[in-house]
């Protein structure tokens, strides 16, 4: 029992140093996950040797699914910003309805418009358009800028091919078809209340209206932004990942294993095969057919996987977090604990997340350390859907947004707001879309039993 509760002590205190190392020295995350992974093997009793052996396995487990499905969803993502289709879906959406509904139709864009890019690039993107609809309508910034923070985001925290909830299901080994018709299930309605309904609440919290002169645009007050890419091209190129993936899983599951069909209903439900197809699909009939030379479509290609450095090392730095964690046995206690504990592992999952996000701010990070934890406990709870549990993990960490987080500083520096401002509508935003995430896993859960 004393070797139990030491193991238990030395992974509490790497976690608790990881904390202080990312929060108080500002090291950098993926030094300050690889310092706390070698750290834990060695305090732990592990030879140098193994603990390096353990953590670069865990480094190339981590990457070797989710390293290709984040990198070609960022490079359908810069085909899309490039060719201007993102831009074409958003200004669709928006067109000159009436004030009440653009928070409405803003979010549903930034829905669509978020699944396959990284929320700073998607939300950066977005911005001067943000700026645009408030100048023509006389509203305040916040008013069109929440919804659209609200859809980026729910994409961002619950659907693959987005980082985090992608390390969810790569930790838990769980289908990503599947994992995707149920982050969608809870994503919309999510988006829904996060969006145009708390911003309808929370506008009389608001505050001082910022200068919308002074954004991105300048002084540009009319609706011009249109892009010669093809909509319904743009959008089917967004569609195609996700349809080809819930194809796939609906065919497998009415397919017997040992037919030819079943198999390529597996190639469909691939991530990684299905992304593949939309960037080529996109790549061509927005690209090449859109008349963009070669140079410039590998310049957008560029752009689009630029910002992926950081993330791809910390989620490999996390695996091999993880990896250490199992090295010291830390797996083999839960298991045996696991099956007398009363509250639910999707619960713990959520919690633990959470509980990282709040301290730590990054939800890749969050959700990295958070399932290599949790994902032992789907041994002792067989019952456990590997999927929901991606989603409730996935969902803790995107609690409670504040000053430790760079989403945080980016949405109050581009909108212009205090501290306080900030706190009263993202922070608030962010907590309500973790609450509702749990609340739809849960629920889901009493469903497919």
């Amino acid at each position: 029992m004393r070797g139990e509760i030491a193991t238990i002590a030395m992974a509490v205190g790497a976690i608790v140093v990881l904390v202080i190392l990312i929060t108080r020295a500002r090291l950098s995350p993926f030094v300050a996950l690889t310092l706390c992974a070698l750290g834990l093997g060695l305090v732990a009793g592990v030879t140098p040797e193994h603990s390096i052996a353990s953590f670069t396995k865990g480094f190339g487990g981590a990457l070797a699914r989710t390293g290709p499905v984040v990198g070609l969803g960022a490079v359908l993502g810069g085909i899309l910003i490039g060719t201007g289709g993102a831009d074409r879906i958003a200004n669709a959406f928006v067109g000159k309805r009436p004030l009440w509904l653009a928070p409405w139709t803003i979010c549903a864009a930034a829905l669509l418009v978020g699944m396959p890019h990284l929320f700073d690039v998607s939300f950066i993107m977005l911005a001067p358009l943000v700026y645009t609809i408030a100048r023509r309508t006389g509203s305040h910034l916040l008013y069109i800028g929440l919804p659209v923070a609200a859809g980026l985001y729910v994409s961002h925290g619950l659907l693959p091919p987005h980082p985090a909830p992608t390390q969810a299901v790569s930790a838990y080994h769980a289908n990503t078809g599947l994992t995707l018709l149920y982050g969608l299930m809870i994503a919309i309605p999510s988006a829904i209340i996060c969006g145009p309904l708390f911003t309808h609440v929370a506008k009389r919290f608001f505050g001082p209206a910022p200068d919308l002169s002074a954004g991105p645009g300048g002084t540009r007050i009319d609706d011009a932004r249109e892009s010669t890419a093809s909509l319904p091209l743009s959008v089917l190129s967004l569609l195609i990942p996700p349809g080809l993936m819930l194809t796939g899983t609906v065919g497998m599951s009415h397919t017997a294993k040992d037919s030819a069909m079943f198999v390529f209903y597996q190639a469909l439900n691939d991530p990684i095969l299905s992304l593949l197809a939309a960037v080529v699909f996109a790549y061509f009939t927005l690209g090449v057919r859109g008349g963009y030379p070669l140079a410039d479509l590998q310049k957008m290609v560029s752009k689009g996987i630029a910002p992926l450095s950081v993330i791809l090392l910390i989620l490999g730095a996390g695996g091999g977090f993880s990896e250490m964690l199992k090295s010291i046995h830390l797996d083999t206690i839960i298991v045996e604990h696991a099956a007398h504990w009363s509250v639910s592992p999707l619960l713990l999952a959520w919690a633990l997340a959470a509980l990282l996000r709040i301290c730590v701010g990054s939800a890749t990070v969050a959700t990295v350390a958070a399932s290599g934890i949790v994902a032992p406990l789907l041994i002792a709870h067989p019952a456990a859907s590997p999927e929901l549990m991606a989603l409730a993990t996935a969902s803790g960490a995107v609690m409670l947004s504040h000053v430790n987080d760079s989403g945080f500083w980016l949405f109050k520096e581009y909108f212009q707001l205090s501290v306080a401002q900030t706190l009263r509508t993202w922070t608030l935003m962010l907590s309500l879309q973790s609450l509702i995430g749990l609340a739809g896993v849960m629920l889901l859960a009493t469903l497919i039993r």
